[in-house]
């Protein structure tokens, strides 16, 4: 159970249960991130979708970006899976992510398991 003292992570993790609930595993990621949408719209969950994260090195942007599928709240960042499971190289991933945008809070969704994984990360930069 998430912490009522988060409940922004706890509204996309609700809004993320009801997709695998009525998808179970076996799509493609991309069936889950468009059921997550209509999902987060259906609720009133802000979100951009597909969001480009600009990498800095020595205060220049590289032309080398990565794209988070979706950050919610303009403060967490939600990345999608549909892997049996996830591992070490996924939340590198996130984690990432994280570090680009600055936001320290981030959540890992897995659909490719039998029940949903959820891995919620916090990076504190130095």
């Amino acid at each position: 159970m998430m912490d009522k003292r988060d409940p922004d992570t706890h509204a996309i993790i609700g809004a993320a249960m009801e997709v695998h609930t009525l998808l179970g595993a076996g799509f493609l990621e991309s069936v889950y991130h468009e059921a997550l949408i209509r999902e987060l719209d259906e609720r009133g969950i802000p979100y951009e979708a597909e969001v480009e994260l600009l990498i800095a090195y020595k205060g220049e942007h590289l032309a080398t970006f990565f794209r988070a599928d979706l950050i919610c709240y303009d403060s967490i960042v939600v990345e999608l899976k549909a892997l049996k499971a996830i591992g070490g190289p996924e939340e590198a991933q996130l984690l990432n992510y994280l570090k680009a945008t600055g936001i320290e809070r981030g959540l890992l969704l897995n659909f490719g398991s039998p029940r949903l994984e959820v891995k919620r990360m916090v990076f504190t930069p130095r």
